[in-house]
């Protein structure tokens, strides 16, 4: 029995793939290559490109595979771009799992994890967000995610197609022996542009607002290491394959960094000085998200390793040194 996971050659995906295997997990990858990279995906699963979307391509890919259960990070994720081109969003991320759904219900596969997002819940009444706090999102990304949540919710009601909603915030880091890392082109996450400026790539870094109402003015967001996120993922599919009912569950450090901390952070990580400017704020950005996750610590028993800012950011800064270019093979992305 197979796991499938839909944009595994992703940042998130391919280090979900990576700990899938390293845990014994027999996995297939489905990517369109779009924003994932052929050669992140571990040479151990079994890779087919194409599109979520493509019905016919994925009817194929149920029918090679023995599948127990999806886990699902095939989605666009730049909230900018989203306000820009909505329909974008709306085709790939809400029509991709409308499509993903129709397909599993053919092929009797009844468990999915998915890849939802704080942005869901916009601009938090509260902090630290619960998973019961009032989901309304404030730009098209999560507008979108949030519209994938309830199609699960009806499919589960009509077809009992299980599911697990994670709702993340701001993921950072890389594989600790540097072999897969986060490589997007262009580059939009802080993290690593706060490294493409430590290494001399860019001249300084910009930071989008610095009147927001928190500590220093700059955005407060939650980190989380990616392989603490893979590792939550796994954990979900087990508790669905355990045979317990759909829910949703927050994932994050349950401290919030601003903007101007992470760079700080940055700095003494690298020991390179970061020139940063202010910048005026970008459409859509909630001032502060950081997540309530005890729920996934205690129902999921999800023990994050990296929980220090620090060690995430060192991390992400291993796998720039050693990969410069990243993985090098942007002639297959485009």
């Amino acid at each position: 029995m197979a796991v499938l996971v839909l944009g595994g050659a992703g940042y998130i995906g391919s280090h979900a793939v990576d700990r899938l295997i390293a845990k014994g997990y027999d996995v297939a990858v489905v990517d369109n290559l779009v924003t994932g990279h052929r050669a992140a995906v571990n040479p151990k699963a079994r890779f087919y490109q194409g599109d979520v979307r493509d019905q016919d391509f994925l009817n194929r890919v149920f029918d090679q595979e023995d599948i127990e259960g999806v886990i699902h990070f095939a989605a666009f994720s730049v909230v900018p771009e989203s306000m820009e081109k909505p329909l974008k969003y709306f085709d790939n991320n809400t029509a991709g799992m409308v499509s993903l759904l129709e397909v599993m219900n053919q092929h009797n596969v009844k468990k999915i994890v998915f890849s939802s997002t704080a942005a869901t819940y916009g601009e938090p009444k509260q902090i630290p967000i619960k998973e019961t706090d009032p989901q309304i999102p404030t730009n098209p990304y999560g507008e979108s995610k949030l519209m994938m949540e309830k199609i699960m919710h009806w499919a589960d009601l009509a077809y009992g197609i299980k599911f697990i909603a994670l709702r993340y915030f701001n993921v950072a880091g890389a594989k600790p022996d540097g072999s897969i890392g986060e490589d997007h082109h262009p580059e939009t996450h802080l993290v690593p542009i706060i490294l493409q400026v430590a290494a001399g790539e860019r001249d300084e870094l910009s930071i989008f607002g610095d009147d927001y109402p928190t500590k220093d003015g700059t955005n407060v967001r939650d980190y989380v290491h990616v392989v603490d996120l893979a590792d939550a993922h796994i954990l979900a599919l087990e508790y669905l394959k355990a045979g317990h009912d759909s829910d949703a569950f927050n994932l994050g450090s349950s401290t919030g960094f601003s903007n101007k901390e992470m760079l700080e952070a940055a700095r003494k990580v690298t020991g390179k000085p970061i020139p940063a400017k202010m910048a005026p704020r970008r459409a859509g950005d909630p001032s502060t998200l950081i997540a309530a996750s005890d729920k996934a610590r205690k129902v999921l028993n999800w023990k994050p390793q990296f929980d220090n800012v620090e060690d995430i950011i060192a991390t992400a800064w291993n796998w720039k040194q050693t990969h410069p270019e990243g993985y090098n093979d942007r002639q297959a992305t485009k």
